[in-house]
């Protein structure tokens, strides 16, 4: 659904009530009556500067799953969609100028060794939208595409690979999805794959990277790829800062100490590793990677599945598991994160790293029915402004943590390979 755009002067004053006070009020209730009037009026307007910096500033957004999303079921989103957490209304309305598009690998994807044929069909649907929208939307493949696209007034759509299977061992792989637009590569997902172990895999079969994982960091800096450390397990995130030469991205991670025991978040020690690196953490907006209560949820939840599943004795696809799902989610009511945990995970990673180390990666069409209140799709991001401005975040600042940092690490990614003799592909030097 697409929200409605913030109210004008006019809609102010009737929000403000700016009437006569009634003439049996007391002078005591009519001055408390003023000083709500006056704060309604001052959060409204304060909501305004809002969405005006974020139209005005440089959003990039490092993670959202359009391509999976359709995959299945094709939706234009060049129009309104009835479902889904992005469309070109709701991009605009929430002044979004960049987002990567996931080309996400499932891992039983590529596991059937379908992961490379997956990967192209996946960049083949995002040049169908840009194809379909000419005047909306357009592929970007350096940072000075972003730049210019924002000036045009149209989306810059960069692509970033989630799971590293569709390299296939192959520099000239990654050579070729290089000149298809890959901008990064999660070097792996839910499974340990062959670069690197994954967080949600208790199965360390590397103990970090295996042997085609080390080579391949320095191949990715001198190829222009930035390296995404998302997914992958501690071990294998420590190796890859002593073998990179460029910056990393965590595309789309949170921290650790507010959701302890969730691998596939960060801990202190690893965000902070980032200031000598240079890189940056991209803030994931899934309510399960922002609280506790939302990890217990969903670990006590899929312990009930599991039980389920087994007493019932269902194997495979089953409506009946569709079924216990909604009803459990109805008799036990999701504990959805608010702005304020978003805004915490910036705070902490600020505070570990720095404000030159810290963006934004939401998972938008990634993490489900999950997302924080006020925070439901991409027409909501003047709400996270907000908030920043709250906590006494600078518009600099802001600025920062909405592109300038990936713009940053993805500019001196580019240079590195431009001394290796891969100069940046720019769409619009073509």
């Amino acid at each position: 659904m697409i929200k409605t755009l913030l109210p004008t002067f006019s809609l102010l004053l009737i929000l403000a009530g700016c009437g006569q006070p009634a003439e049996t009020e007391t002078p005591d209730q009519g001055a408390a009556q003023s000083m709500a009037q006056q704060e309604t009026a001052a959060a409204a307007a304060a909501q305004i500067d809002a969405q005006a910096l974020t139209q005005k500033l440089l959003l990039i957004d490092t993670h959202i799953d359009v391509p999976y999303r359709l995959h299945d079921e094709w939706e234009d989103v060049s129009i309104a969609t009835p479902e889904g957490d992005f469309d070109y209304p709701r991009a605009v309305a929430g002044g979004l100028d960049a987002m990567f598009m996931s080309i996400y690998i499932p891992a039983d994807v590529d596991a059937r060794g379908e992961a490379t044929a997956f990967a192209d069909a996946l960049i083949d649907s995002v040049e169908r939208i840009v194809d379909a929208a000419p005047d909306k939307f357009s592929i970007a493949t350096c940072t000075s595409d972003i730049e210019q696209l924002k000036a045009d007034g149209l989306f810059a759509m960069p692509l970033g690979m989630e799971n590293g299977g569709p390299i296939a061992g192959d520099f000239e792989t990654l050579a070729r999805f290089r000149d298809r637009g890959i901008r990064y590569v999660t070097l792996t997902h839910s499974k340990s794959n062959h670069i690197s172990d994954s967080s949600y895999d208790l199965n360390e079969q590397w103990q970090g990277l295996s042997e085609f994982g080390k080579s391949l960091i320095p191949e990715m800096n001198s190829q222009g790829v930035m390296i995404d450390v998302s997914h992958i397990s501690d071990r294998a995130y420590w190796q890859v800062l002593e073998l990179t030469h460029t910056p990393v991205i965590a595309s789309h991670s949170s921290l650790r100490h507010y959701t302890p025991g969730f691998q596939r978040n960060m801990t202190d020690e690893m965000v902070a590793a980032l200031t000598d690196n240079g890189g940056v953490i991209q803030i994931n907006f899934g309510s399960g990677f922002l609280t506790k209560a939302a990890r217990d949820y969903a670990n006590a939840s899929q312990q009930a599945f599991l039980r389920f599943r087994a007493e019932q004795s269902i194997t495979g696809d089953d409506p009946r598991l569709l079924e216990f799902a909604a009803s459990y989610r109805a008799e036990n009511p999701y504990p959805y994160a608010t702005i304020d945990d978003v805004l915490n995970h910036i705070d902490r990673a600020v505070e570990l790293a720095g404000i030159d180390h810290v963006g934004i990666g939401s998972d938008y069409d990634g993490v489900g029915d999950s997302l924080p209140a006020g925070l439901k799709d991409v027409s909501e991001f003047p709400n996270l402004t907000a908030g920043l401005l709250e906590r006494g975040y600078s518009e600099a600042d802001i600025e920062k943590i909405y592109g300038g940092n990936l713009m940053r690490v993805w500019r001196e990614n580019e240079a590195y390979a431009a001394a290796a003799g891969n100069p940046a592909q720019c769409v619009l030097e073509g």
